[in-house]
């Protein structure tokens, strides 16, 4: 018997082990895959840290995880993000530049105002010549398109986050690995059912049963909503606010180039300005001899790794000419929406969703909390979003979190 057990080592469950330990409480985090970091993924290649999944350290300036990662020692890259950008004015002129943003902050304002049916689609202008760009915008940001996202969701993360974001040389997933450092950690353990009809807690993983006084469902929405995880008393509410809150589709696609010094470096490029289906590419991040290429929205439900390295050949090729195209190669792939115990990038809300954040995080009565960066009502999509909701699930349980 141990005090509590957290099923999901992502960040919203390392900050709650973290806490556990601090409040010397016995626990154990529960992984259903075979690494500690959830959507928060590092790989190496040729000795270059590339994040395949969260990658900025979004709201830096009062982002914790900024100050644990200054802690560790760890080197910050705190240079302005060049998202507004467009190296060498290619395809995008800096007048085209000021009219897309200027657009897009004014269809920000259109839904601060409120829209019908709270659609974010239904603030765009018809036959605005920048359509294309905001809804490119909203598929980096939520993952879909315009008409499945909740107006009210949209603004609440556009008006939460500040201008201040940045990336760690070692790697956002590397991160959080450094975090997990000495937690009791159980790779490879699935939960399949939540009981706690006989008072306390007994979870069945794939090596057993585990029986704890408490416990924190940390896992991605798309999980929680797909009937994976059986609750025996009903948490109708919370599975019905998760599904209300699906993942999105946002996929990374790192490529390199045959001289990949003749890129510059930390310089930016969108692929197709006025096109919804357009790439985000960063030229030599952090000087390393690749581009990262960022989709976002359903369109790439129809298509795999091999249709967006071509997208990204004809793209590119248009801005930095045909034989620089010819010599990239694609060398890491996300594919988020197919790794088994995700199925996708990070939360949207759909249409009216937006009060499903709160419920989805709101108190059970019973010895169980559901954390993650869906619950964040201003913060979802982020870590620093998941790893608040951990510790605020912690403090339901065990008396409130420092």
């Amino acid at each position: 018997m141990i005090d509590l057990a957290i099923v999901g080592a992502g960040a919203a469950g390392i900050a709650a082990a973290r806490l556990a330990r601090e409040r010397e409480r016995t626990y154990v985090v529960l992984e259903a895959s075979d690494r500690i970091g959830g959507r928060a993924f590092t790989t190496d290649w040729q000795n270059c840290a590339l994040d395949l999944g969260a990658t900025w350290m979004h709201s830096a300036d009062r982002n914790p995880l900024a100050v644990l990662a200054e802690q560790l020692g760890l080197a910050i890259d705190r240079a302005p993000t060049p998202w507004r950008n467009q190296f060498g004015d290619l395809g995008y002129s800096k007048e085209e530049q000021v009219q897309s943003w200027t657009e897009a902050e004014a269809f920000a304002g259109r839904l601060r105002g409120g829209v019908a049916d709270d659609r974010a689609s239904n603030a765009l202008e018809p036959g605005n010549d920048w359509n294309g760009f905001i809804e490119a915008l909203n598929g980096f940001l939520n993952g879909t398109s315009l008409a499945n996202t909740s107006a009210e969701d949209f603004i609440a993360y556009w008006d939460g986050s500040d201008s201040s974001n940045w990336r760690l040389p070692s790697g956002y997933g590397d991160l959080l690995s450094r975090l997990a450092d000495g937690l009791d950690v159980r790779l490879e353990q699935a939960v399949s059912r939540v009981d706690w009809t006989g008072g306390t807690v007994r979870l069945s993983v794939t090596d057993g049963i585990v029986e704890c006084r408490r416990a924190i469902l940390a896992v991605p929405t798309n999980i929680l909503a797909s009937g994976d995880i059986i609750f025996s008393i009903g948490v109708d509410d919370h599975l019905h606010a998760a599904s209300q809150l699906p993942l999105g589709r946002v996929e990374k696609l790192f490529l390199t180039a045959s001289r990949p010094d003749s890129m510059p470096a930390n310089a930016h490029l969108i692929g197709n300005p006025r096109s919804a289906e357009t790439g985000s590419y960063m030229l030599r991040p952090l000087a390393m001899p690749v581009i990262e290429a960022f989709f976002g929205g359903d369109w790439l439900d129809t298509v795999d790794g091999e249709d967006l390295a071509a997208s990204a050949r004809e793209e590119l090729g248009a801005l930095l000419g045909s034989d620089f195209s010819r010599s990239l190669s694609p060398i890491a792939y996300s594919d988020w929406k197919n790794r088994a115990f995700i199925r996708g990038s990070y939360s949207y809300a759909r249409p009216g969703g937006h009060c499903a954040r709160p419920v989805l995080c709101a108190p059970v009565d019973g010895p169980i909390a559901f954390a993650g960066e869906a619950c964040s009502e201003s913060d979802y999509a982020t870590v620093h979003g998941a790893w608040a909701s951990g510790r605020t699930a912690f403090g339901q349980l065990f008396g409130a979190a420092a």
